[in-house]
């Protein structure tokens, strides 16, 4: 029976590199829908969806936008995102609201640099995914090409769902979806809609956006298989977005993830500084491009913009909605703001530029303004933007790589401040943490030491500060800082101790700690005449960056590697000038590594940290009826409170002598009652007319899932999906040079349960292949056989299928998983290689 239409609400992004096509496919799907009469165009700047004076006059897309349509059995919400790479963070924060987005990829340049990136965003946020291969109506596109750049680039699941053997495609990207297609010879929409929401299946159609060509297929691709949610009733939002409108209302924009939002509903929420807010929605707007209508309510999975919410912010929970993740991509450019007035006045309206893109990161420091910017093209816009909206003409000066640190080690830092009637007292343990981690904050304070509201104060003064680094002053990241223990007065504690105890112990463990510069680096792609490759191979050595051998395509050479920002800068333009033109440089963001120039960099910059009064890692203690202040160095000396942990403490600062044996033994008779001695007991000798049995190993045997380890390993899963037989033929032949090797006997066994016939044994070279009979699965077989030579042999199995493990326990048999199997046969294959190489032949 077919399923049942419902008009149920699904937000749709879509992203790709620039000049991919985006924005014209957008146009296409608004107009096969029918929402549009006409398609826009960008080179015409009349595209729907970029309605800003700023995005027609450069012809690329800076804001996301959204526009409603609706097929025969969905309510869609198109979100257009920016493709340029300066313009990504916009991207990435719509990412978290989303119910599937189409990658859209040039079908004339393939996977760019640009690509890979959203590739990783949407697997970091699990967002189901489409792709759309367009401009499939120029010279030089190949389809097949296209396909395996994208299995082999992306993931395997990637499927030309259009193709004639699509859905047989498609079922092969799940075990138990494969085996109903073997019985039943099809899938269903829902089947494959339940693939696509679990991003097992990455549905792929190719067109041409402009000539309207593939455009219907996606559209009806997504309105059969893009995931339909279903919401809890409590209300629950996540806020994406704050922009503003012609007349200066401020808009939270936000997707309602449960229950609803009603006009003139008040909601109680905490602000960026944590304090709670109350606030009503004054109005609900549905946007379709400029254009809005006002609604009574936004039901659960909807897109909406509110009015009336004055501190809201991007990345927010609000309601039953749980705090979102961080985000990834920043600026790595830092930039000094010259304005022609006083920067005092002007810092409170430039914040609302950086309420709207968060990774602006405005900055005051010494009279002056600084501003993080991902690139050129950014920094054109944001001066564009303070021009129309405060009517200031601004130069942005003195470029700077934005640095950040971390530690190696772990120390625990203290804090103290107890000025006369003030108190508060802080531990902190600071841990590294692997790169690209952040700060993660975490307590184990017992309650009965300090308060749980004390210690929740104490979390949020972690996050609400940049903590600075002790080398170059930069922010500290990839570190894990723990509360151990605190302490409060009852009388003197005031909401601000806490905040100060808490800034110096972070400074004075980083005081202590063995500190690392970190700075960006950038994944690079060159695209250049073959000629020029030895120069450019050059540069990029000159420049410190990491490449891998370059591939010639023809009379066109690329290059890929990796190269720190900081020496980049103007290269792309030095590219250009060397090569005519012919050359170009694609830069994404890799992400933070240890500084290629440290010393150097440490050297220029001069910081003191004990001169920065902001960041001080001194303590303050009361004596005779005032606070006097304590050297970083001195302050373990002074404290309140032991942590338990004076082994991570400088020893110079501890003056205690070791325990005697006595007190051992007090202590232990006070923690856990008498010391009971027992004497020694020496054991029965054995009889000498005792007999001493030596049993002899067993010997060792395999059984192995077949199906179930080539679909767990990459090389034929992939192999599987055009050709079965051979992937098992392969599977075959590894285990047969692998049970030579490790003389053990081998059974690999196949599912066939749902062919006809008594099953089939054979022999293939020194292994059994075993195909079940009807009705017979793989694992009742492994289970039967498992019980029956357990007691007589050393028996493993090997898959990943939790109920084929589970059932071998009872018969003592080991097990182990597909891919420790793989890496077993690996090692096999090396050891024979190296076995036969050193016989002298040829393996």
């Amino acid at each position: 029976m077919p399923e049942k239409p419902e008009k149920t609400p699904c937000s749709i992004a879509l992203m790709a590199h620039v000049d991919a096509g985006k924005t014209t496919l957008s146009e296409g799907l608004l107009y096969t829908a029918g929402a549009r009469r006409a398609m826009g165009r960008v080179d015409h700047g009349d595209a729907f969806l970029d309605t800003h004076s700023l995005e027609r006059a450069r012809g690329i897309t800076i804001f996301s936008k959204q526009a409603r349509l609706e097929t025969a059995n969905r309510q869609m919400v198109l979100v257009d995102t920016p493709g340029h790479v300066d313009f990504s963070t916009e991207t990435e924060r719509t990412m978290q609201v989303l119910d599937c987005a189409v990658l859209v990829i040039s079908g004339t340049d393939g996977i760019q640099a640009h690509t890979l990136t959203l590739w990783r965003l949407l697997h970091r946020y699990q967002v189901p995914t489409f792709l759309f291969l367009n401009k499939m109506d120029l010279p030089g596109t190949d389809r097949q090409a296209l396909m395996a750049q994208l299995q082999s680039k992306l993931s395997a699941a990637c499927v030309d769902i259009t193709a004639p053997d699509g859905l047989e495609q498609c079922a092969m990207c799940d075990e138990a979806l494969l085996e109903t297609y073997l019985e039943t010879g099809t899938v269903t929409p829902g089947n494959l809609r339940e693939l696509v929401a679990a991003r097992k299946l990455f549905p792929c159609c190719f067109g041409s956006a402009l000539k309207l060509q593939g455009v219907d297929t996606l559209l009806h691709l997504l309105g059969e298989l893009a995931p339909r949610k279903t919401y809890p009733e409590a209300f629950a939002a996540r806020v994406y977005k704050i922009s503003r409108d012609a007349q200066g209302n401020r808009l939270t924009w936000l997707k309602v993830t449960g229950g609803t939002l009603a006009v003139r509903q008040s909601l109680s929420y905490a602000n960026a500084a944590g304090e709670m807010v109350t606030e009503k929605a004054v109005q609900l707007r549905l946007y379709s491009g400029e254009k809005f209508t006002l609604a009574d309510t936004a039901q659960a999975g909807q897109l909406a913009a509110v009015t009336g919410w004055s501190q809201t912010w991007a990345g927010q929970g609000l309601g039953a909605e749980p705090a979102g993740l961080g985000a990834v991509l920043e600026p790595v450019m830092t930039y000094r703001v010259h304005l022609d007035c006083d920067p005092a006045l002007a810092l409170p309206k430039l914040r609302q530029l950086e309420e709207e893109d968060p990774q602006l990161h405005l900055l005051a420091e010494n009279g002056q303004i600084h501003v993080q910017l991902m690139g050129k093209v950014q920094l054109e816009v944001f001066r564009s933007l303070v021009r129309q909206r405060f009517g200031w003409d601004i130069t942005l000066d003195d470029q700077r790589i934005f640095y950040k640190e971390t530690i190696l080690d772990t120390v625990e830092g203290v804090g103290h401040f107890e000025p006369l009637r003030h108190y508060a007292e802080v531990h902190l343990l600071l841990e590294p943490l692997s790169q690209g981690s952040g700060l993660v904050f975490d307590t184990v304070c017992p309650l009965d030491v300090l308060d749980g509201n004390y210690q929740n104060l104490i979390l949020t003064h972690l996050g609400e500060k940049i903590h600075r680094g002790v080398l170059t002053g930069a922010p500290i990241t990839d570190m894990k800082i723990t509360l151990l223990v605190g302490k409060a007065h009852l009388k003197h504690t005031e909401g601000g101790d806490f905040r100060q105890a808490t800034y110096r112990a972070v400074r004075q463990g980083l005081m202590q700690a063995k500190s690392q510069l970190l700075e960006p680096w950038y994944a690079f792609r060159l695209t250049l005449p073959s000629a020029q490759v030895g120069r450019a191979i050059t540069d990029i050595r000159a420049m410190g960056g990491e490449f891998d051998p370059p591939e010639a395509e023809g009379a066109l050479s690329t290059l890929q590697g990796l190269v720190p920002a900081g020496e980049v800068r103007d290269y792309p333009e030095v590219l250009a000038a060397y090569t005519q033109g012919r050359g170009q440089m694609q830069l994404t963001l890799h992400g933070y590594a240890p500084c290629h120039n440290a010393q150097q960099v440490i050297q220029e910059t001069a910081y003191d940290p004990e001169a920065d009064l902001e960041n001080t890692p001194d303590s303050v203690f009361c004596a005779h009826g005032g606070g006097f202040p304590v050297k970083w160095n001195q302050v373990h000396s002074y404290m309140h409170l032991d942590s338990g942990r004076k082994e991570a403490q400088p020893p110079q600062i501890l003056h205690r002598q070791p325990l005697e044996d006595r007190e051992l033994e007090a202590i232990m008779e006070r923690e856990f009652g008498p010391v009971r001695t027992r004497l020694y007991t020496p054991p029965k000798p054995r009889p000498a007319t005792e007999e001493v049995v030596i049993r002899p190993p067993k010997d060792k045997y395999l059984i192995v899932d077949g199906y179930n380890v080539i679909f767990a390993w990459p090389d034929l899963a992939q192999q599987a999906r055009s050709d079965l037989d051979a992937a098992r033929r392969q599977l075959c032949d590894r285990l047969s040079s692998y049970a030579g090797f490790t003389k053990c006997r081998l059974v690999v066994v196949f599912d066939g349960y749902k062919q006809p016939g008594p099953g089939e044994k054979t022999h293939l070279n020194n292994i059994q292949v075993v195909y079940t009979a009807q009705g017979q699965t793989a694992d009742a077989y492994i289970a039967a056989l498992a019980h029956e030579i357990g007691p007589s042999y050393a028996v493993r199995i090997a898959t990943s299928d939790a109920l084929v493990q589970l059932s071998g326990l009872g018969s003592g048999v080991l097990r182990m998983s597909a891919r420790e199997l793989e890496e077993e046969v690996r090692r096999a294959q090396e050891q024979m290689r190296a076995h036969f190489q050193k016989k002298g032949k040829i393996f």
